[in-house]
């Protein structure tokens, strides 16, 4: 059945038959802006910028060892939204919900929206209005059009003298399509085509999507194919008079792909018009909501973004709950390595867990300990023989790394003072960076920021967090290597501290994911420290442990 959406707003919400939802808790979320090293989170204006590397990394935000300690740069408050900033530069973030259950597997999918209609009929005009009325983080906007077939010489010809037809399903890729958008909606991370409308050709580098919880799908043939029908949670077509689809056309054809009036009007009247009386017009039938004038019809955007409230709001999940009451009494897992606690690592533990310990020291005798662990999961990389001849011109049997690369993801912020000492004894080694934060409102991690080098699929990658509690944040971080491909044998979660909780939410989630250490503390206090701990680790590095002179809702949040 189709629901017509009209400016009657009476009519319209009998119609549509949409409950009214709550969106208290969705104020203040941002939108994905996608870029080649990863989607950053956008406030829709030009404040947002993304994290560098190098010079603009957060080692410059460390404040001499001497210097007052002042508040964290990201510390968090239920009135202001979060913001990380370097000497030059800020991102402007709003996090991502868990996606997976406790066990670490995918509990839901993406919520997608397909919108179809014809060429010029408004469709990416009502998807950027949804967008902009949703409110909530992490939203995908896929085009159809990306998905143009690759042109042989002769199609090319023929579309440089606009004799090919691109309104015709044969003109798309329908199974790299549906293999994407698949993936997409199954939380994985995804390239996309980069078609160029001037040249009729895909473009050298394509874009990489990932982390969508809402995904609209525009196209003049999203309702074209079963298969791809299959994929949409809510089907939209977007009604438009025919001569204003022309106008619109006329006007987006000239100016943004340099077509001239007369190859226009002769591709739609050859093409355009009658795919769209044989092809796309009969479609509106397999549409739920029929949504005339496009995106100036504000009350059927309005219903339509109720009910993707309402979808979105069944599907929230609380892992940390579920973590903190599982996995009890339990022997610790084959797979984790703790640090042999001999008399220097057991001395570096004792001057670090010192509330006593100025900074400096704790700086110092923190690395010396960050160098031993990184040493000794080095161990637990893949080795093979190897035979080499020495100056003496003797053969020696020894061994060498048996894998194609090493990457270093550290779980910012304090993940990342583990970088230095990977550095130093891993040569030309490639490091990402996954921002997580605790949610305020809700207590649950939330993924915030990534940059992960490309091809990490094909690396053992070393995941680097100083303390671990409950094991949420790190079981993101896992899951956010999962869905970028790389290999759960091929993870290593690196530590200097963890809770017997967080090792055993680890492992019973990724059971081939090694676990490795300098120890395993007994129990968490009702705040999800580690006991007896070493306290807030970002903090008490980066000089931000202030916290007498904060009120409870300024103090920094840490991810645990």
């Amino acid at each position: 059945m189709i629901n017509y959406i009209t400016h009657n707003p009476t009519g319209a919400v009998k119609q549509a038959g949409m409950a009214l939802t709550s969106r208290r808790r969705l104020r203040g979320r941002k939108i994905p802006m996608e870029t080649e090293c990863g989607t950053i989170m956008s406030s829709r204006s030009d404040r947002y910028m993304m994290l560098g590397s190098g010079e603009d990394s957060l080692d410059r935000l460390l404040p001499p060892a001497g210097a007052p300690r002042r508040k964290s740069a990201t510390s968090l408050s239920k009135t202001e939204p979060p913001l990380l900033r370097t000497g030059t530069r800020t991102i402007y973030t709003a996090g991502r919900p868990p996606w997976y259950d406790e066990h670490g597997a995918q509990s839901k999918e993406a919520f997608v929206i397909g919108l179809c209609g014809g060429s010029a009929s408004g469709k990416t005009t009502v998807a950027n209005k949804i967008i902009e009325a949703l409110d909530v983080p992490w939203v995908v906007l896929l085009s159809m059009d990306s998905f143009y077939k690759v042109l042989s010489p002769e199609e090319q010809a023929l579309a440089a003298s606009n004799d090919y037809n691109f309104d015709h399903p044969g003109a798309f890729d329908f199974e790299l399509l549906v293999a994407t958008l698949r993936k997409l909606k199954q939380g994985k991370s995804v390239k996309i085509p980069v078609y160029d409308f001037t040249l009729h050709g895909r473009q050298k580098d394509w874009k990489n999507v990932y982390g969508a919880s809402v995904i609209i799908f525009e196209g003049i043939m999203s309702f074209a194919d079963k298969e791809l029908l299959q994929l949409l949670d809510m089907k939209i077509f977007v009604d438009a008079d025919s001569d204003i689809r022309l106008v619109r056309r006329l006007r987006r054809d000239i100016t943004e792909r340099g077509r001239d009036i007369e190859g226009v009007i002769k591709q739609y009247n050859k093409f355009v018009k009658p795919a769209f009386e044989q092809y796309i017009e009969p479609t509106m039938r397999l549409a739920d909501i029929v949504v005339p004038r496009g995106g100036g019809n504000m009350v059927a955007i309005d219903l339509i973004v109720q009910h993707v409230h309402s979808q979105l709001e069944e599907r929230e999940l609380s892992v940390r709950a579920l973590l903190a009451s599982a996995q009890q009494n339990q022997p610790l897992p084959q797979t984790l390595s703790v640090l042999e606690s001999t008399p220097q690592v057991k001395g570096l533990h004792t001057i670090i867990r010192n509330k006593e310990t100025s900074r400096d020291e704790f700086i110092f005798y923190s690395k010396r300990l960050m160098r031993l662990l990184i040493e000794h999961a080095l161990t637990f990389l893949p080795s093979q023989t190897c035979v080499v001849q020495t100056p003496q011109g003797q053969q020696y049997e020894g061994r060498s790394y048996n894998g194609k690369g090493i990457t270093g993801v550290s779980v910012l912020r304090a993940g990342e003072t583990m970088e230095p000492a990977l550095r130093a004894v891993c040569k030309d080694v490639r490091i990402g960076k996954i921002l997580i934060q605790t949610n305020l409102d809700s207590g649950e991690p939330e993924l915030h920021y990534l940059r992960l080098p490309k091809d990490i699929s094909e690396d053992h990658v070393i995941l680097m967090d100083s303390t671990v509690s409950t094991g949420a944040a790190a079981m993101m971080a896992v899951r956010v290597l999962l869905d970028h491909e790389v290999q759960e044998d091929r993870i290593a979660l690196v530590s200097l501290l963890m809770a017997e909780l967080g090792v055993h939410s680890v492992a019973y989630a990724f059971p081939k994911v090694k676990i490795i250490t300098t120890a395993v503390d007994k129990s968490l206090d009702d705040f999800l420290h580690v006991i007896p701990g070493i306290g807030d680790f970002g903090d008490r590095y980066f000089g931000t442990d202030g916290i007498d002179s904060l009120s409870d809702d300024d103090q920094d949040q840490p991810s645990y």
